[in-house]
């Protein structure tokens, strides 16, 4: 994530990692609407509005690590995975990053604790895409089967649990079939 430039990037918010000092940095960004139409289409989206997220980036472990803590908030649309009608909703999310400036194997006194789920991500062409990180967070909040409250499948389509039909039916059968 961490080496992009503008031309792979829908949502491109470069931080040069030069530019952090000793102190907490804040940012906040936000897409316009091209950008959430890009980024809807990459995730496959019916619709993406009001994706906007806030960072505190701040040095650590002597500056080798940068660690990254925001929030972002969007509303994207879904299809339902019943009826296929648009599902709405409001997404609104913490995270936290790690980025290294050196390959994490270089490191022997990498202070890494717990808290840390996933191993820092390398830093290249020392640019953090805040836009990007963004995204990503956002890919993961995003429900994999949304469902509309009123959605149900059609009668013809359910199985009757335990009947003729239901689910283990054609499994009786074939084991019928070969004791036979």
């Amino acid at each position: 994530m961490a080496g992009h430039d503008r031309s792979d990037s829908e949502f491109f918010r470069p931080l040069a990692v030069d530019s952090l000092g000793e102190d907490e940095l804040v940012r906040e960004i936000e897409a316009g609407p091209a950008e959430c139409q890009a980024v809807a289409r990459r995730l496959g989206l019916e619709g993406l509005s009001g994706l906007r997220a806030r960072f505190r980036v701040a040095r650590a472990s002597g500056g080798a690590l940068i660690r990254v803590s925001g929030s972002f908030e969007a509303d994207v649309v879904q299809l339902c995975v019943v009826s296929l009608e648009p599902v709405g909703q409001h997404l609104a999310e913490d995270f936290s990053l790690t980025f290294s400036l050196e390959p994490v194997s270089m490191q022997d006194d990498l202070e890494l604790t717990l808290a840390d789920e996933d191993l820092p991500e390398e830093i290249s062409d020392g640019v953090i895409d805040l836009g990007e990180a963004a995204v990503q967070q956002l890919a993961v909040a995003l429900d994999p089967y949304p469902r509309r409250p009123d959605a149900e499948v059609p009668a013809a389509l359910r199985p009757v649990e335990g009947g003729p039909d239901g689910p283990f039916a054609a499994l009786g059968k074939l084991k019928g079939d070969k004791q036979a």
